[in-house]
């Protein structure tokens, strides 16, 4: 009987995170930069009706999670563009990427709002999917959950142990520095903010496409900010990002059941939760300014303007 309703809660769980890890791992690096892109819920919600519509269109969900991770990169490079190139205020542009991929988001979907698609395909061998309960939790699930695993240790890899890893967390640290030994401090931050825009839009392409296969207008719902909290919650650190990603996935999903089970809270209240741990979380990791002092990229941030 625990079973039975463990298993369907775990996988809802795993729904409910896959996003919020895309989104937050991709932050991650744009941040790890000397990047502050405050724009992810904007491009989470363009990815979203970017995978929907090419997946309405052309009747294959690959193409659509292409053209997903495409949306996010395109409104990416606008962010970089105006903050690297000509020096606007970072958190100024981010906030201002977020209003208008809304209301991009809303323009484009119009045409599509009440529609539905099936939802991507579960990678699902017989012989291991029906190990019970491990088989449907590890076995059974879309590629785009193991993708967000491979990407959490892909990134972890490269920011702690390549060179070019090395390389970015330096530009992050002191971009003078690294300017004065022949880096492109520029670049580097650009591919960064363009590689985080990608993953914000498969976060959001795995909204319309797998969590709740249809479109409707602000589906990200408020995401994209819980994704930029993880990133200081994890301290800027992937694997630590992941593991919160499933926990704060995890009050999303467990408010929902408390709601089906009828428990004697207004609805609203357990609606916010989520958001609300949000809050509590980042007050209290504010109270350690040692902590985020040293695990914070010091030019975080920061515009670089190579010429002084």
């Amino acid at each position: 009987m625990i079973i039975e309703f463990v298993i369907p809660a775990l996988l809802t769980i795993i729904t409910a995170s896959t996003p919020l890890v895309f989104a937050a791992i991709g932050e991650i690096v744009v941040e790890k930069s000397g990047v502050l892109n405050l724009g992810v819920e904007g491009m989470m919600i363009v990815g979203a009706v970017g995978a929907f519509a090419v997946t309405v269109k052309t009747g294959d969900p690959y193409i659509g999670v292409i053209a997903g991770a495409f949306s996010g990169l395109l409104l990416s490079f606008i962010f970089g563009f105006l903050t690297l190139y000509l020096y606007s205020n970072q958190v100024a542009t981010g906030l201002a990427l977020t209003i208008f991929g809304v209301g991009f988001s809303a323009l484009l979907g119009h045409e599509f709002v009440g529609q539905t698609i099936n939802s991507l395909p579960k990678l699902n061998p017989s012989f291991l999917s029906d190990i019970p309960g491990l088989g449907p939790l590890v076995f059974a699930q879309d590629f785009m959950v193991y993708l967000s695993v491979l990407m959490t240790i892909l990134v972890t890899w490269f920011l702690m142990r390549s060179r070019w890893g090395l390389v970015l967390r330096a530009v992050g640290e002191n971009h003078d520095a690294a300017h004065s030994i022949g880096f492109s401090v520029t670049l580097i931050r650009l591919l960064a903010v363009l590689f985080g825009g990608a993953m914000a839009g498969l976060g959001g392409a795995y909204l319309s496409l797998a969590h709740t296969p249809l479109w409707v207008e602000n589906m990200s719902a408020g995401r994209g900010w819980i994704a930029l909290a993880l990133v200081v919650f994890a301290s800027w650190r992937p694997w630590r990002a992941f593991f919160g990603a499933y926990l704060f996935g995890g009050i999303t999903i467990i408010q929902l059941y408390a709601q089906g089970f009828g428990v004697d809270v207004p609805s609203q209240i357990l609606s916010m939760l989520p958001y609300l741990v949000t809050i509590i979380v980042l007050v209290m990791i504010s109270r350690d300014d040692f902590r985020i002092r040293i695990s914070a990229p010091a030019c975080l941030g920061k515009s670089f303007h190579p010429y002084g």
